[in-house]
């Protein structure tokens, strides 16, 4: 006990310190991570850029456990003892990372940096690992188990909305294997429409959670992926279920968040699915509305950032990528808003010290984080979902 206790203080002395020179002086603040932390990164990206050194460390995190099994978090329904396999055999292609969603967007991570950075060291391995998953009889393996009966519910939202990021990473990328792996992934990809298509017009309410069964979040990236495959009625089903959500909500408790195995804010995801679907000023006008905290002054302390009190628990290792996904998502609400709005300052503010809060955890010590904050980091610093947002 006394030993986490030094452990915490130390990390949020760390922190509060760090955070501090995000607000000053912010070369100063990366040299003291540097001094202070010998395995975070050498060089944090800044806003809207990734260098060859981190998409690198990324790279590893998920070669390192996209064919690993175990230790493995299945969610599983058995319909009968045919039913008792290993990952390996029940989903083939997404066995490892822990869990399926994190093997599918450890997948995308690959395909996403080896398309921003072809010719980097990792490049080989990188597709050699998606020729060895993405295989034709993994995948039809993969649908397979996903229409079985008693799994209509399964990576429902969240999984499912990432396996379409990778199917659109694909579908982006001009490369033979890209279009064989995409050729292969078809099965599960129309197993995964055909089930968001099913659930979205039932769905009365949406979830309002800071994990991930969160609806505003995964509205997010079924858009991206529907408006960049052109697909008119995918998209209109996600913008018209965003409108139906959200268009009437007014000032979120932003004072509650977070909540202890969070990483992904309530408020903030629903105003990063809602710039999507409105028009800049009526985005403009809903997001006063809407988050009234947002102050109009150059800080970043009307949204503080949050540390893990145990990296090593996989519950309370979620709020290291809470501030990466905060990072993004006021990204992408400066990304719809006028220049000269005046919300502007802080919301930048706010982005800077979470992205550098944020990326400073991505450290690989403990697998229950680094076998999924690779893959958050790479979507902020990629700008992944601002680049990907079409009107």
């Amino acid at each position: 006990m006394i030993v986490g206790a030094v452990v915490f203080k130390f990390r949020f002395l760390l922190l509060q310190k760090f955070i501090c020179a995000v607000v000053a002086t912010p070369l100063l603040c990366v040299q003291a991570e540097d001094a202070a932390h010998q395995k975070s990164p050498k060089t944090i990206p800044s806003a809207g850029a990734i260098d060859a050194h981190a998409a690198e460390r990324f790279a590893k995190l998920a070669l390192q456990c996209v064919r690993k099994e175990y230790p493995n978090k299945i969610s599983h329904v058995l319909n009968s003892d045919a039913d008792v396999a290993p990952p390996r055999k029940l989903t083939p292609a997404f066995c490892g990372c822990y869990d399926w969603h994190s093997s599918v967007h450890g997948h995308w991570l690959l395909v996403r940096l080896l398309r921003t950075f072809p010719d980097a060291s990792f490049a080989k391995p990188a597709r050699d690992a998606l020729k060895e998953s993405l295989t034709a009889e993994n995948l039809k393996t993969e649908a397979a188990y996903l229409r079985e009966d008693g799994r209509a519910t399964f990576e429902r939202p969240y999984g499912l909305a990432w396996l379409l990021q990778l199917c659109a990473e694909l579908r982006e990328w001009d490369d033979p294997q890209a279009r064989e792996m995409l050729t292969n992934l078809k099965p599960l990809e129309d197993t995964a429409i055909q089930r968001l298509r099913t659930w979205l017009p039932k769905l009365s309410h949406p979830v309002r959670i800071g994990e991930h069964d969160q609806t505003a979040f995964a509205l997010g990236l079924i858009l991206d992926y529907a408006r960049a495959k052109n697909d008119e009625g995918l998209a209109k089903l996600a913008a018209d279920s965003a409108r139906k959500f959200f268009s009437s909500d007014k000032n979120c408790p932003l004072a509650y968040e977070p909540s202890g195995e969070d990483f992904l804010s309530p408020c903030l995801g629903e105003a990063d699915v809602m710039r999507r679907v409105l028009t800049q000023a009526d985005f403009a006008k809903w997001l006063p509305q809407f988050l009234p905290q947002i102050p109009k002054t150059a800080t970043a302390d009307w949204l503080p950032v949050t540390i893990s009190p145990d990296p090593s628990d996989p519950k309370l290792a979620h709020l290291d990528g809470l501030n990466l996904s905060q990072a993004w998502m006021l990204e992408g609400i400066l990304s719809s808003l006028p220049a000269d709005d005046l919300r502007r300052p802080a919301l930048m503010s706010a982005a800077e010290a979470h992205r550098r809060a944020g990326l400073l955890a991505v450290t690989g010590e403990h697998y229950e984080g680094g076998h999924w904050l690779g893959s958050f980091a790479v979507y902020l610093t990629t700008q992944r979902g601002i680049r990907n947002d079409k009107r």
